[in-house]
């Protein structure tokens, strides 16, 4: 009969250091329930799992001073990055003249922070969303940072935040984009790959959408409603994610739409393969029945 592996003798994050005082030796955090997040640092698999229970161990050998930021605050405070890979390290801001640097489990900004910018979540110091919007600017293209904006103004901001964080860095890398952006935001939106459709429209120059547009008959009845709409045209754009492939869904967007079609609205509806793979052609399509 084989032999049983021994269970592991990891129970917390630990640094090698103090698995070494506890007379936890080098053999045993090679176990396959241990996790090596650095060089030095070990936690085990399950806590390995999570970004709440992982960054509190990123930060344990973080230089002084480092503040979750960037992608990874944006994850903290549920705040998705279309467009964006998933990337396991996370980032930090440090002092500008830290000499600290990149390891397997973090990606280190130099950047100063000052005491409004940070504050503290899951007991981990993070940059405020604000801040962390103005982060991204310097490093997302602008339809990934439409989509952040629109998510932070739902909940987290109000427009006055973002400008604040605009003047507080008011030049160097992203500045011009968030100007760019900004004006375009909107809460009024379902999903992120909704708002790169509405960066990729407004970019050609088309005219602004009302969003979630309520369509009413003569008597006031509901017969749909859109992401984007232009009424003064009667015409519809929709973007449809994964949820709209259950049948449930599916079978409620096409006796939608026909209500829409026979009530003289034009209803074109998108993808993600449409919006990341031939943006020209839903440009094209949407200029057209606008009349453009």
């Amino acid at each position: 009969m084989p032999r049983s592996r021994a269970p592991s003798l990891v129970r917390r994050p630990l640094t090698r250091p103090a698995a070494l005082a506890e007379g936890i030796a080098d053999w045993p955090l090679r176990h396959p329930e241990v996790v090596r997040l650095s060089r030095d640092t070990y936690l085990t698999r399950s806590q390995d799992g999570e970004l709440r229970t992982r960054l509190p161990v990123v930060l344990m050998t973080a230089p002084a001073g480092a503040v979750v930021s960037h992608q990874t605050a944006a994850a903290l405070w549920r705040v998705a990055i279309p467009l964006a890979a998933d990337e396991r390290p996370a980032h930090l801001t440090v002092p500008s003249g830290s000499k600290a640097r990149n390891r397997a489990d973090r990606r280190l900004h130099r950047a100063p922070l000052v005491p409004g910018d940070v504050t503290r979540w899951w007991g981990m110091p993070v940059t405020t969303p604000a801040r962390t919007w103005r982060d991204l600017a310097g490093v997302l293209e602008p339809a990934a940072l439409l989509a952040v904006t629109d998510q932070l103004l739902d909940v987290l901001c109000e427009p006055a935040d973002l400008r604040r964080a605009l003047g507080r860095m008011p030049s160097g890398r992203g500045a011009a984009r968030a100007r760019r952006v900004l004006p375009v935001a909107d809460p009024k939106v379902d999903s992120p790959m909704e708002s790169v459709l509405r960066w990729l429209l407004h970019d050609a120059g088309l005219p602004r959408p009302e969003l979630q547009h309520r369509i009413v008959d003569d008597q006031g009845r509901r017969i749909g409603f859109g992401d984007l709409a232009w009424p003064d045209r009667r015409v519809l754009v929709e973007f449809d994610g994964d949820v709209h492939r259950e049948r449930r869904v599916f079978v409620a967007d096409l006796r939608r739409q026909n209500g829409l079609v026979l009530a003289g609205w034009t209803v074109l509806r998108f993808s993600s393969a449409d919006v990341l793979g031939r943006p020209q052609e839903v440009v094209a399509a949407v200029r057209r029945a606008l009349g453009r």
